[in-house]
């Protein structure tokens, strides 16, 4: 039975590092914070997440101002995080700087950043509110992605301190339609650049708040009964691959929700399958308000649901 879950939950985590949708609401949510299996993990890792941004500037002062020569286009907040992920290891960390920028501004990797840019700042307004029409359209291959990826299957929520909760119902993605239509470098492409918008909404956040913000992950499995589209699987596969490459302390904890009762008892067994990187990073737990969902949409749309998902997520942590 493993050989058939562990490739299904590897691909939804990939998933929620990867196709995690464009809709940012602003709303004063309540803080949600994921919730592992060892819950005392969570409790850290919030703790060092939360941290404000101006102590963890003065902290990481030294590294800062070596990494600063690298990449002098990028934000001080931009080279905190690699400063952050390679905290032991600052060769490591000016290499791994080294490789980001060349990606940036290789001629595969400059358009999607342009593009990803570009869209932000025109979604973006001064009074805070966001087009998120805009940015859905600017994505590569949207013509034909966004039929698939859409507010009923993915969208994103807001936590009062500024993290975005991103919700994902794999189930209903017709990945195989979907990658019938496009290629795995097309879908990979549109991939990356919602990385990059992830980076650009996180670190507005950031600097706007003065906590370091992330992107909280929270997968519903509800309704999966089989391993996503090769092809797709491939294009998730190949773009994280660069997501802690290029986005280094970007990606916060991942949930996985609603596993069904007959496999949580391989969850021990499981769990150590994943890389280490993820395993830090990851939960099982049920979300049933989720879960009763036939949609996403209700989450963005009725406060009374969206109140009461956000009071699920919050009492995982209890």
């Amino acid at each position: 039975m493993t050989s058939i879950i562990v490739p299904l939950l590897l691909s939804l985590v990939l998933f929620g590092d990867e196709v995690t949708g464009f809709v940012t609401n602003n709303h004063n949510n309540m803080v949600v914070q994921p919730a592992l299996v060892q819950r005392q993990e969570v409790r850290m890792m919030a703790i060092i997440t939360s941290q404000s941004v101006e102590s963890l500037l003065d902290e990481n002062r030294a590294k800062l101002e070596e990494l600063a020569p690298i990449a002098p286009e990028m934000s001080t907040l931009e080279r905190l995080r690699f400063a952050m992920a390679f905290r032991k290891n600052r060769t490591e960390a000016r290499r791994k700087l080294r490789e980001a920028m060349k990606y940036r501004k290789s001629t595969a990797g400059k358009p999607i950043i342009d593009a990803a840019t570009q869209a932000y700042a025109s979604a973006t307004n001064a009074e805070g509110g966001w087009d998120n029409d805009v940015v859905r359209d600017a994505a590569p291959h949207a013509a034909i992605i966004n039929k698939f990826i859409t507010p009923k299957n993915i969208l994103t929520l807001s936590t009062e301190e500024g993290d975005l909760l991103y919700v994902i119902r794999a189930s209903l993605i017709d990945d195989k339609t979907l990658m019938s239509s496009v290629s795995v470098e097309q879908m990979t492409e549109f991939f990356l650049y919602v990385k990059e918008i992830h980076n650009l909404v996180a670190n507005a956040r950031s600097e706007k708040t003065g906590r370091l913000c992330e992107v909280i992950f929270a997968n519903d499995i509800s309704g999966i009964s089989a391993i996503p589209d090769s092809r797709f699987f491939q294009a998730l596969t190949e773009s994280s691959q660069q997501y802690e490459e290029l986005y280094p302390s970007l990606a916060g904890p991942t949930m996985i929700l609603n596993l069904p009762f007959v496999l949580q008892a391989f969850i021990g067994l499981i769990k150590p399958l994943f890389p280490s990187t993820v395993q830090d990073r990851l939960a099982f737990e049920s979300a049933p308000v989720l879960e009763g969902l036939d949609e996403l949409t209700p989450l963005t749309t009725d406060a009374d649901k969206r109140k009461s998902f956000l009071a699920e997520i919050k009492s995982l942590l209890s």
